[in-house]
């Protein structure tokens, strides 16, 4: 074990990843972290590497992402997404030794705070997590499956008529009629629309993101991946935003989930059903892709976000929100 080196993970570790995750696992997501190299490579100001090489071979790796304005955070928080040892060097200090290099990255990237999840009944991690100074974050992980609304949902009777049942229709059409004349149009997101997004969030806010929206932007357009992010319109103008990205696997979650980054509408239609039109309409297409799940992140102090969530169906998740502030 003396021959131990850090380095950061390049492209042709792949298949070693894919390898010890697939044991650790029992499922391979090779494609997935692909798709995460790629773009730790591609955009270096937003991901952290580390590996753990024996000679030359690969005995344990991690990354993370450098937030920079997700769930409204102020400050730019980094996040482990994964950290992986081969079963044959467990116990031998090298998930430590990843996670102090991905947290050196950090420092020196001016990056304070580490935040990460684990299952709360995932023992080991959280065991792992506590041993290295994490402790519970001030905010909540709070999650939905993708079933419609319960406001989306026609709550009419069938009626017996003329022998047959039939839905029976209020004045003004019937209940999804009314719904489809209310809601506010739903786009996905383009490149243009970023000025716009810019300005909602500077309103809701008091802060100018311009560069954290702009590397979200970036990220979410470049990437070959499913892209579910959207925008709501009125008269052809920017009334409202939810920015989420779909997760095949972070944070070791097999099943395919998304995550809320961002979501914002103007002060002007507060009210008038805008962010109730953008989270209809992402649930919707996440059940089209056989998405399971969606989560986000709430601080406790945020609560018109929290009401507005919980009021959707929102409940708090299984897994614990962990943080560790760093020196430097």
């Amino acid at each position: 074990m003396s021959s131990l080196t850090l380095r950061s993970l390049h492209p042709e570790d792949l298949n070693r990843v894919a390898e010890i995750e697939s044991s650790l696992t029992g499922r391979s997501r090779k494609a997935f972290l692909e798709k995460r190299l790629a773009m730790a490579t591609a955009l270096p100001d937003s991901f952290i590497t580390c590996a753990v090489l024996d000679g030359d071979n690969l005995a344990g790796y991690g990354y993370a992402r450098v937030l920079h304005g997700e769930f409204g955070v102020k400050s730019q928080v980094g996040v482990l997404v994964a950290i992986g040892v081969d079963a044959g060097y467990q116990g031998k200090g090298i998930g430590k030794m990843v996670l102090s290099g991905i947290e050196q990255r950090m420092v020196k990237k001016q990056v304070a705070t580490l935040e990460t999840q684990a299952d709360w009944s995932d023992h080991g991690m959280v065991q792992f997590f506590s041993a290295n100074g994490f402790a519970l974050a001030p905010g909540q992980i709070i999650e939905r499956d993708t079933s419609p609304l319960a406001e989306d949902v026609a709550e009419v009777a069938p009626v017996r008529m003329d022998g047959k049942w039939q839905v029976h229709r209020e004045a003004g059409g019937s209940y999804h009629d009314r719904l489809a004349r209310s809601r506010p149009l739903v786009r996905s997101l383009r490149e243009d629309d970023l000025a716009a997004v810019v300005r909602i969030d500077t309103k809701l806010t008091g802060l100018n993101r311009l560069a954290y929206y702009m590397a979200n932007f970036r990220e979410m357009l470049d990437d070959a991946g499913i892209r579910i992010s959207m925008v709501a319109e009125e008269d052809g103008q920017v009334t409202g935003f939810i920015m989420a990205r779909v997760d095949y696997g972070e944070y070791g979650k097999v099943a395919k989930a998304a995550v809320i980054d961002a979501i914002g509408v103007h002060p002007a239609y507060a009210g008038s059903g805008v962010g109730h039109g953008l989270l209809s309409q992402l649930l919707a297409n996440l059940a089209t892709l056989q998405v399971e799940t969606v989560r986000t992140k709430v601080e406790h102090a945020n609560f018109g976000l929290r009401s507005f969530l919980h009021g959707r169906g929102f409940k708090a998740s299984q897994r614990l929100l962990l943080t560790k502030e760093l020196s430097g």
